[in-house]
């Protein structure tokens, strides 16, 4: 043979080896790595080849699939986008998917392992779509957007004795629907939007909590023995000078009777001197134990949409303590977490896991994960710190700054809040009110909190009780009814 021609058909071998190689290696090693990139659009075309399952809400899905003329053959709907996104988040074609569309995308898919049969795992087969069954109060839920209507701020309810979300909602709302098919101005409207409607402000924004923070001081200070009984006087000067400052701190209501005042009257009339002055007496190690106790500082707090984490600080100075002691300075916190404080103390100190799926089933209705069963209760205070605190927070409704959440035929305890914004309290405050509420007539009871971020309120008219506590009203009206 021609040497030349022998070099040449050894030459070609060795490419053919090579390429042979190479394929091996792309189809074995690198396979499932090209296969999962979110760049392969084979990916994105089998993913909605077929409608996804749905999420449920009291029986009904709110969430549907429609056939559309692309390569990608169905498109995400919603029934009343905007008043569930702050708990379904939004699938797209495009964008990804968010919340409960983003957790249980794979069951949604019919991609999820426990959905496939042996046969289907070996084929690799896409098994028919499974369901998300949520704990949502359609109820309670429409009663909160409706009663934040145009404010910007967010509401949470949840039951104290099963630990199920009832309503998480966040306003101003947007529909998922725009984003389905991956409309991009719609897609940069909505992240432009100085309002952030995709912002869950239920969960994930915390912000200042005021005086509902209030609750967690006293609960504190009782289960320290600091005070016997929330009737007992306190040792509070009024004005209270911040320790090593001149400056003294105000009460909103400056005839209110908050000098020595119990810890009932100081909740009452939400005196921050009792409680600015407790907080120093406490020391912000205990605080921050207390705080914790209640959901402060988890960095994983998952319902199951991670939650962003409420904080309460360390390494502050005693007249820095004094203020975390009316829920200013670095404290901040979710509408959820302020939701879990009342519902530990209105479930006799005991908090359950709050969750807002019940659970996941497959296409024939069977299920496959109930986590409703796999709850976990925490005491976070004693039975009789609790009930003391009850009966403090119902005199705030009763004859306090909480008048406005009163409900006939139901007994219900609260706390406001008015939380400084911007520097020197240049901005609007922020309104807060938390309660809880049990039925006179029959065995329902409900936690909540509400935070009203921005009204078109006058700065002079703002208060948790003006603002926030008529929308809690509204959802624990919705929450007891028979």
């Amino acid at each position: 043979m021609n040497k030349t021609i022998r070099r040449s058909a050894v030459f070609t071998l060795l490419l053919v080896l090579a390429l042979l190689v190479r394929a091996t290696w792309v189809q074995f090693y690198e396979g499932q790595a090209l296969a999962d990139d979110k760049d392969n659009r084979r990916n994105a075309i089998e993913q909605y080849a077929n409608p996804l399952g749905n999420i449920i809400v009291a029986g009904d899905a709110i969430t549907g699939s429609a056939e559309t003329t692309g390569d990608l053959k169905y498109k995400r709907t919603y029934t009343d986008g905007s008043l569930y996104a702050a708990v379904t988040g939004y699938s797209s074609q495009v964008y990804g998917a968010t919340q409960l569309e983003g957790i249980y995308q794979d069951l949604l898919d019919g991609t999820d392992i426990q959905l496939k049969t042996p046969l289907d795992t070996i084929t690799n087969k896409r098994a028919d779509p499974g369901d998300v069954v949520t704990t949502i109060d359609p109820d309670v839920q429409k009663a909160a957007y409706e009663a934040l209507g145009d404010k910007k701020g967010a509401a949470v309810a949840i039951d104290p004795t099963t630990g199920k979300i009832l309503a998480v909602v966040s306003t101003p709302s947007y529909d998922p629907s725009q984003l389905s098919a991956g409309d991009t101005d719609a897609w940069t409207t909505l992240t432009k939007d100085a309002d952030k409607p995709m912002t869950n402000r239920a969960l994930r924004q915390p912000l200042p909590p005021g005086s509902t923070f209030k609750l967690v001081v006293a609960a504190a200070a009782l289960e320290d023995g600091l005070y016997s009984d929330v009737d007992a006087k306190t040792d509070s000067p009024n004005p209270y000078t911040l320790p090593d400052t001149t400056t003294e701190l105000a009460n909103e209501n400056a005839s209110a009777p908050c000098e020595n005042a119990s810890i009932r009257v100081a909740l009452q009339y939400s005196c921050n001197n009792v409680f600015a002055k407790m907080a120093v007496d406490l020391g912000q190690d205990k605080l921050k134990t207390q705080a914790e106790k209640f959901g402060f500082n988890d960095e994983s707090q998952d319902v199951p949409v991670r939650a962003y984490t409420s904080v309460y600080p360390s390494d502050m100075d005693k007249s820095s303590t004094a203020l975390t002691g009316i829920g200013q300075f670095d404290v901040t916190a979710t509408p959820l977490q302020m939701a879990m404080v009342s519902a530990a103390i209105a479930n006799d100190g005991k908090l359950v896991t709050p969750h807002m799926v019940s659970q996941t089933s497959d296409s024939d209705g069977n299920v496959l994960t109930n986590y409703d069963d796999s709850t976990e209760t925490k005491e976070i205070v004693s039975s009789s710190t609790a009930q003391q605190l009850q009966s403090a927070m119902q005199t705030v409704v009763e004859d306090g700054t909480g008048t406005n959440a009163q409900i006939s035929g139901a007994t219900v305890g609260g706390k406001t809040g008015t939380a400084q914004h911007g520097e020197n309290n240049s901005q609007t405050p922020y309104a807060w009110f938390t309660s809880y509420a049990k039925s006179d007539s029959n065995d329902k009871e409900v936690a909540v909190a509400v935070l009203v971020e921005q009204s078109d309120a006058a700065r002079s008219e703002v208060s948790g009780n003006g603002l926030a506590a008529p929308v809690a009203k509204a959802m624990m009206q919705a929450a007891l009814k028979d």
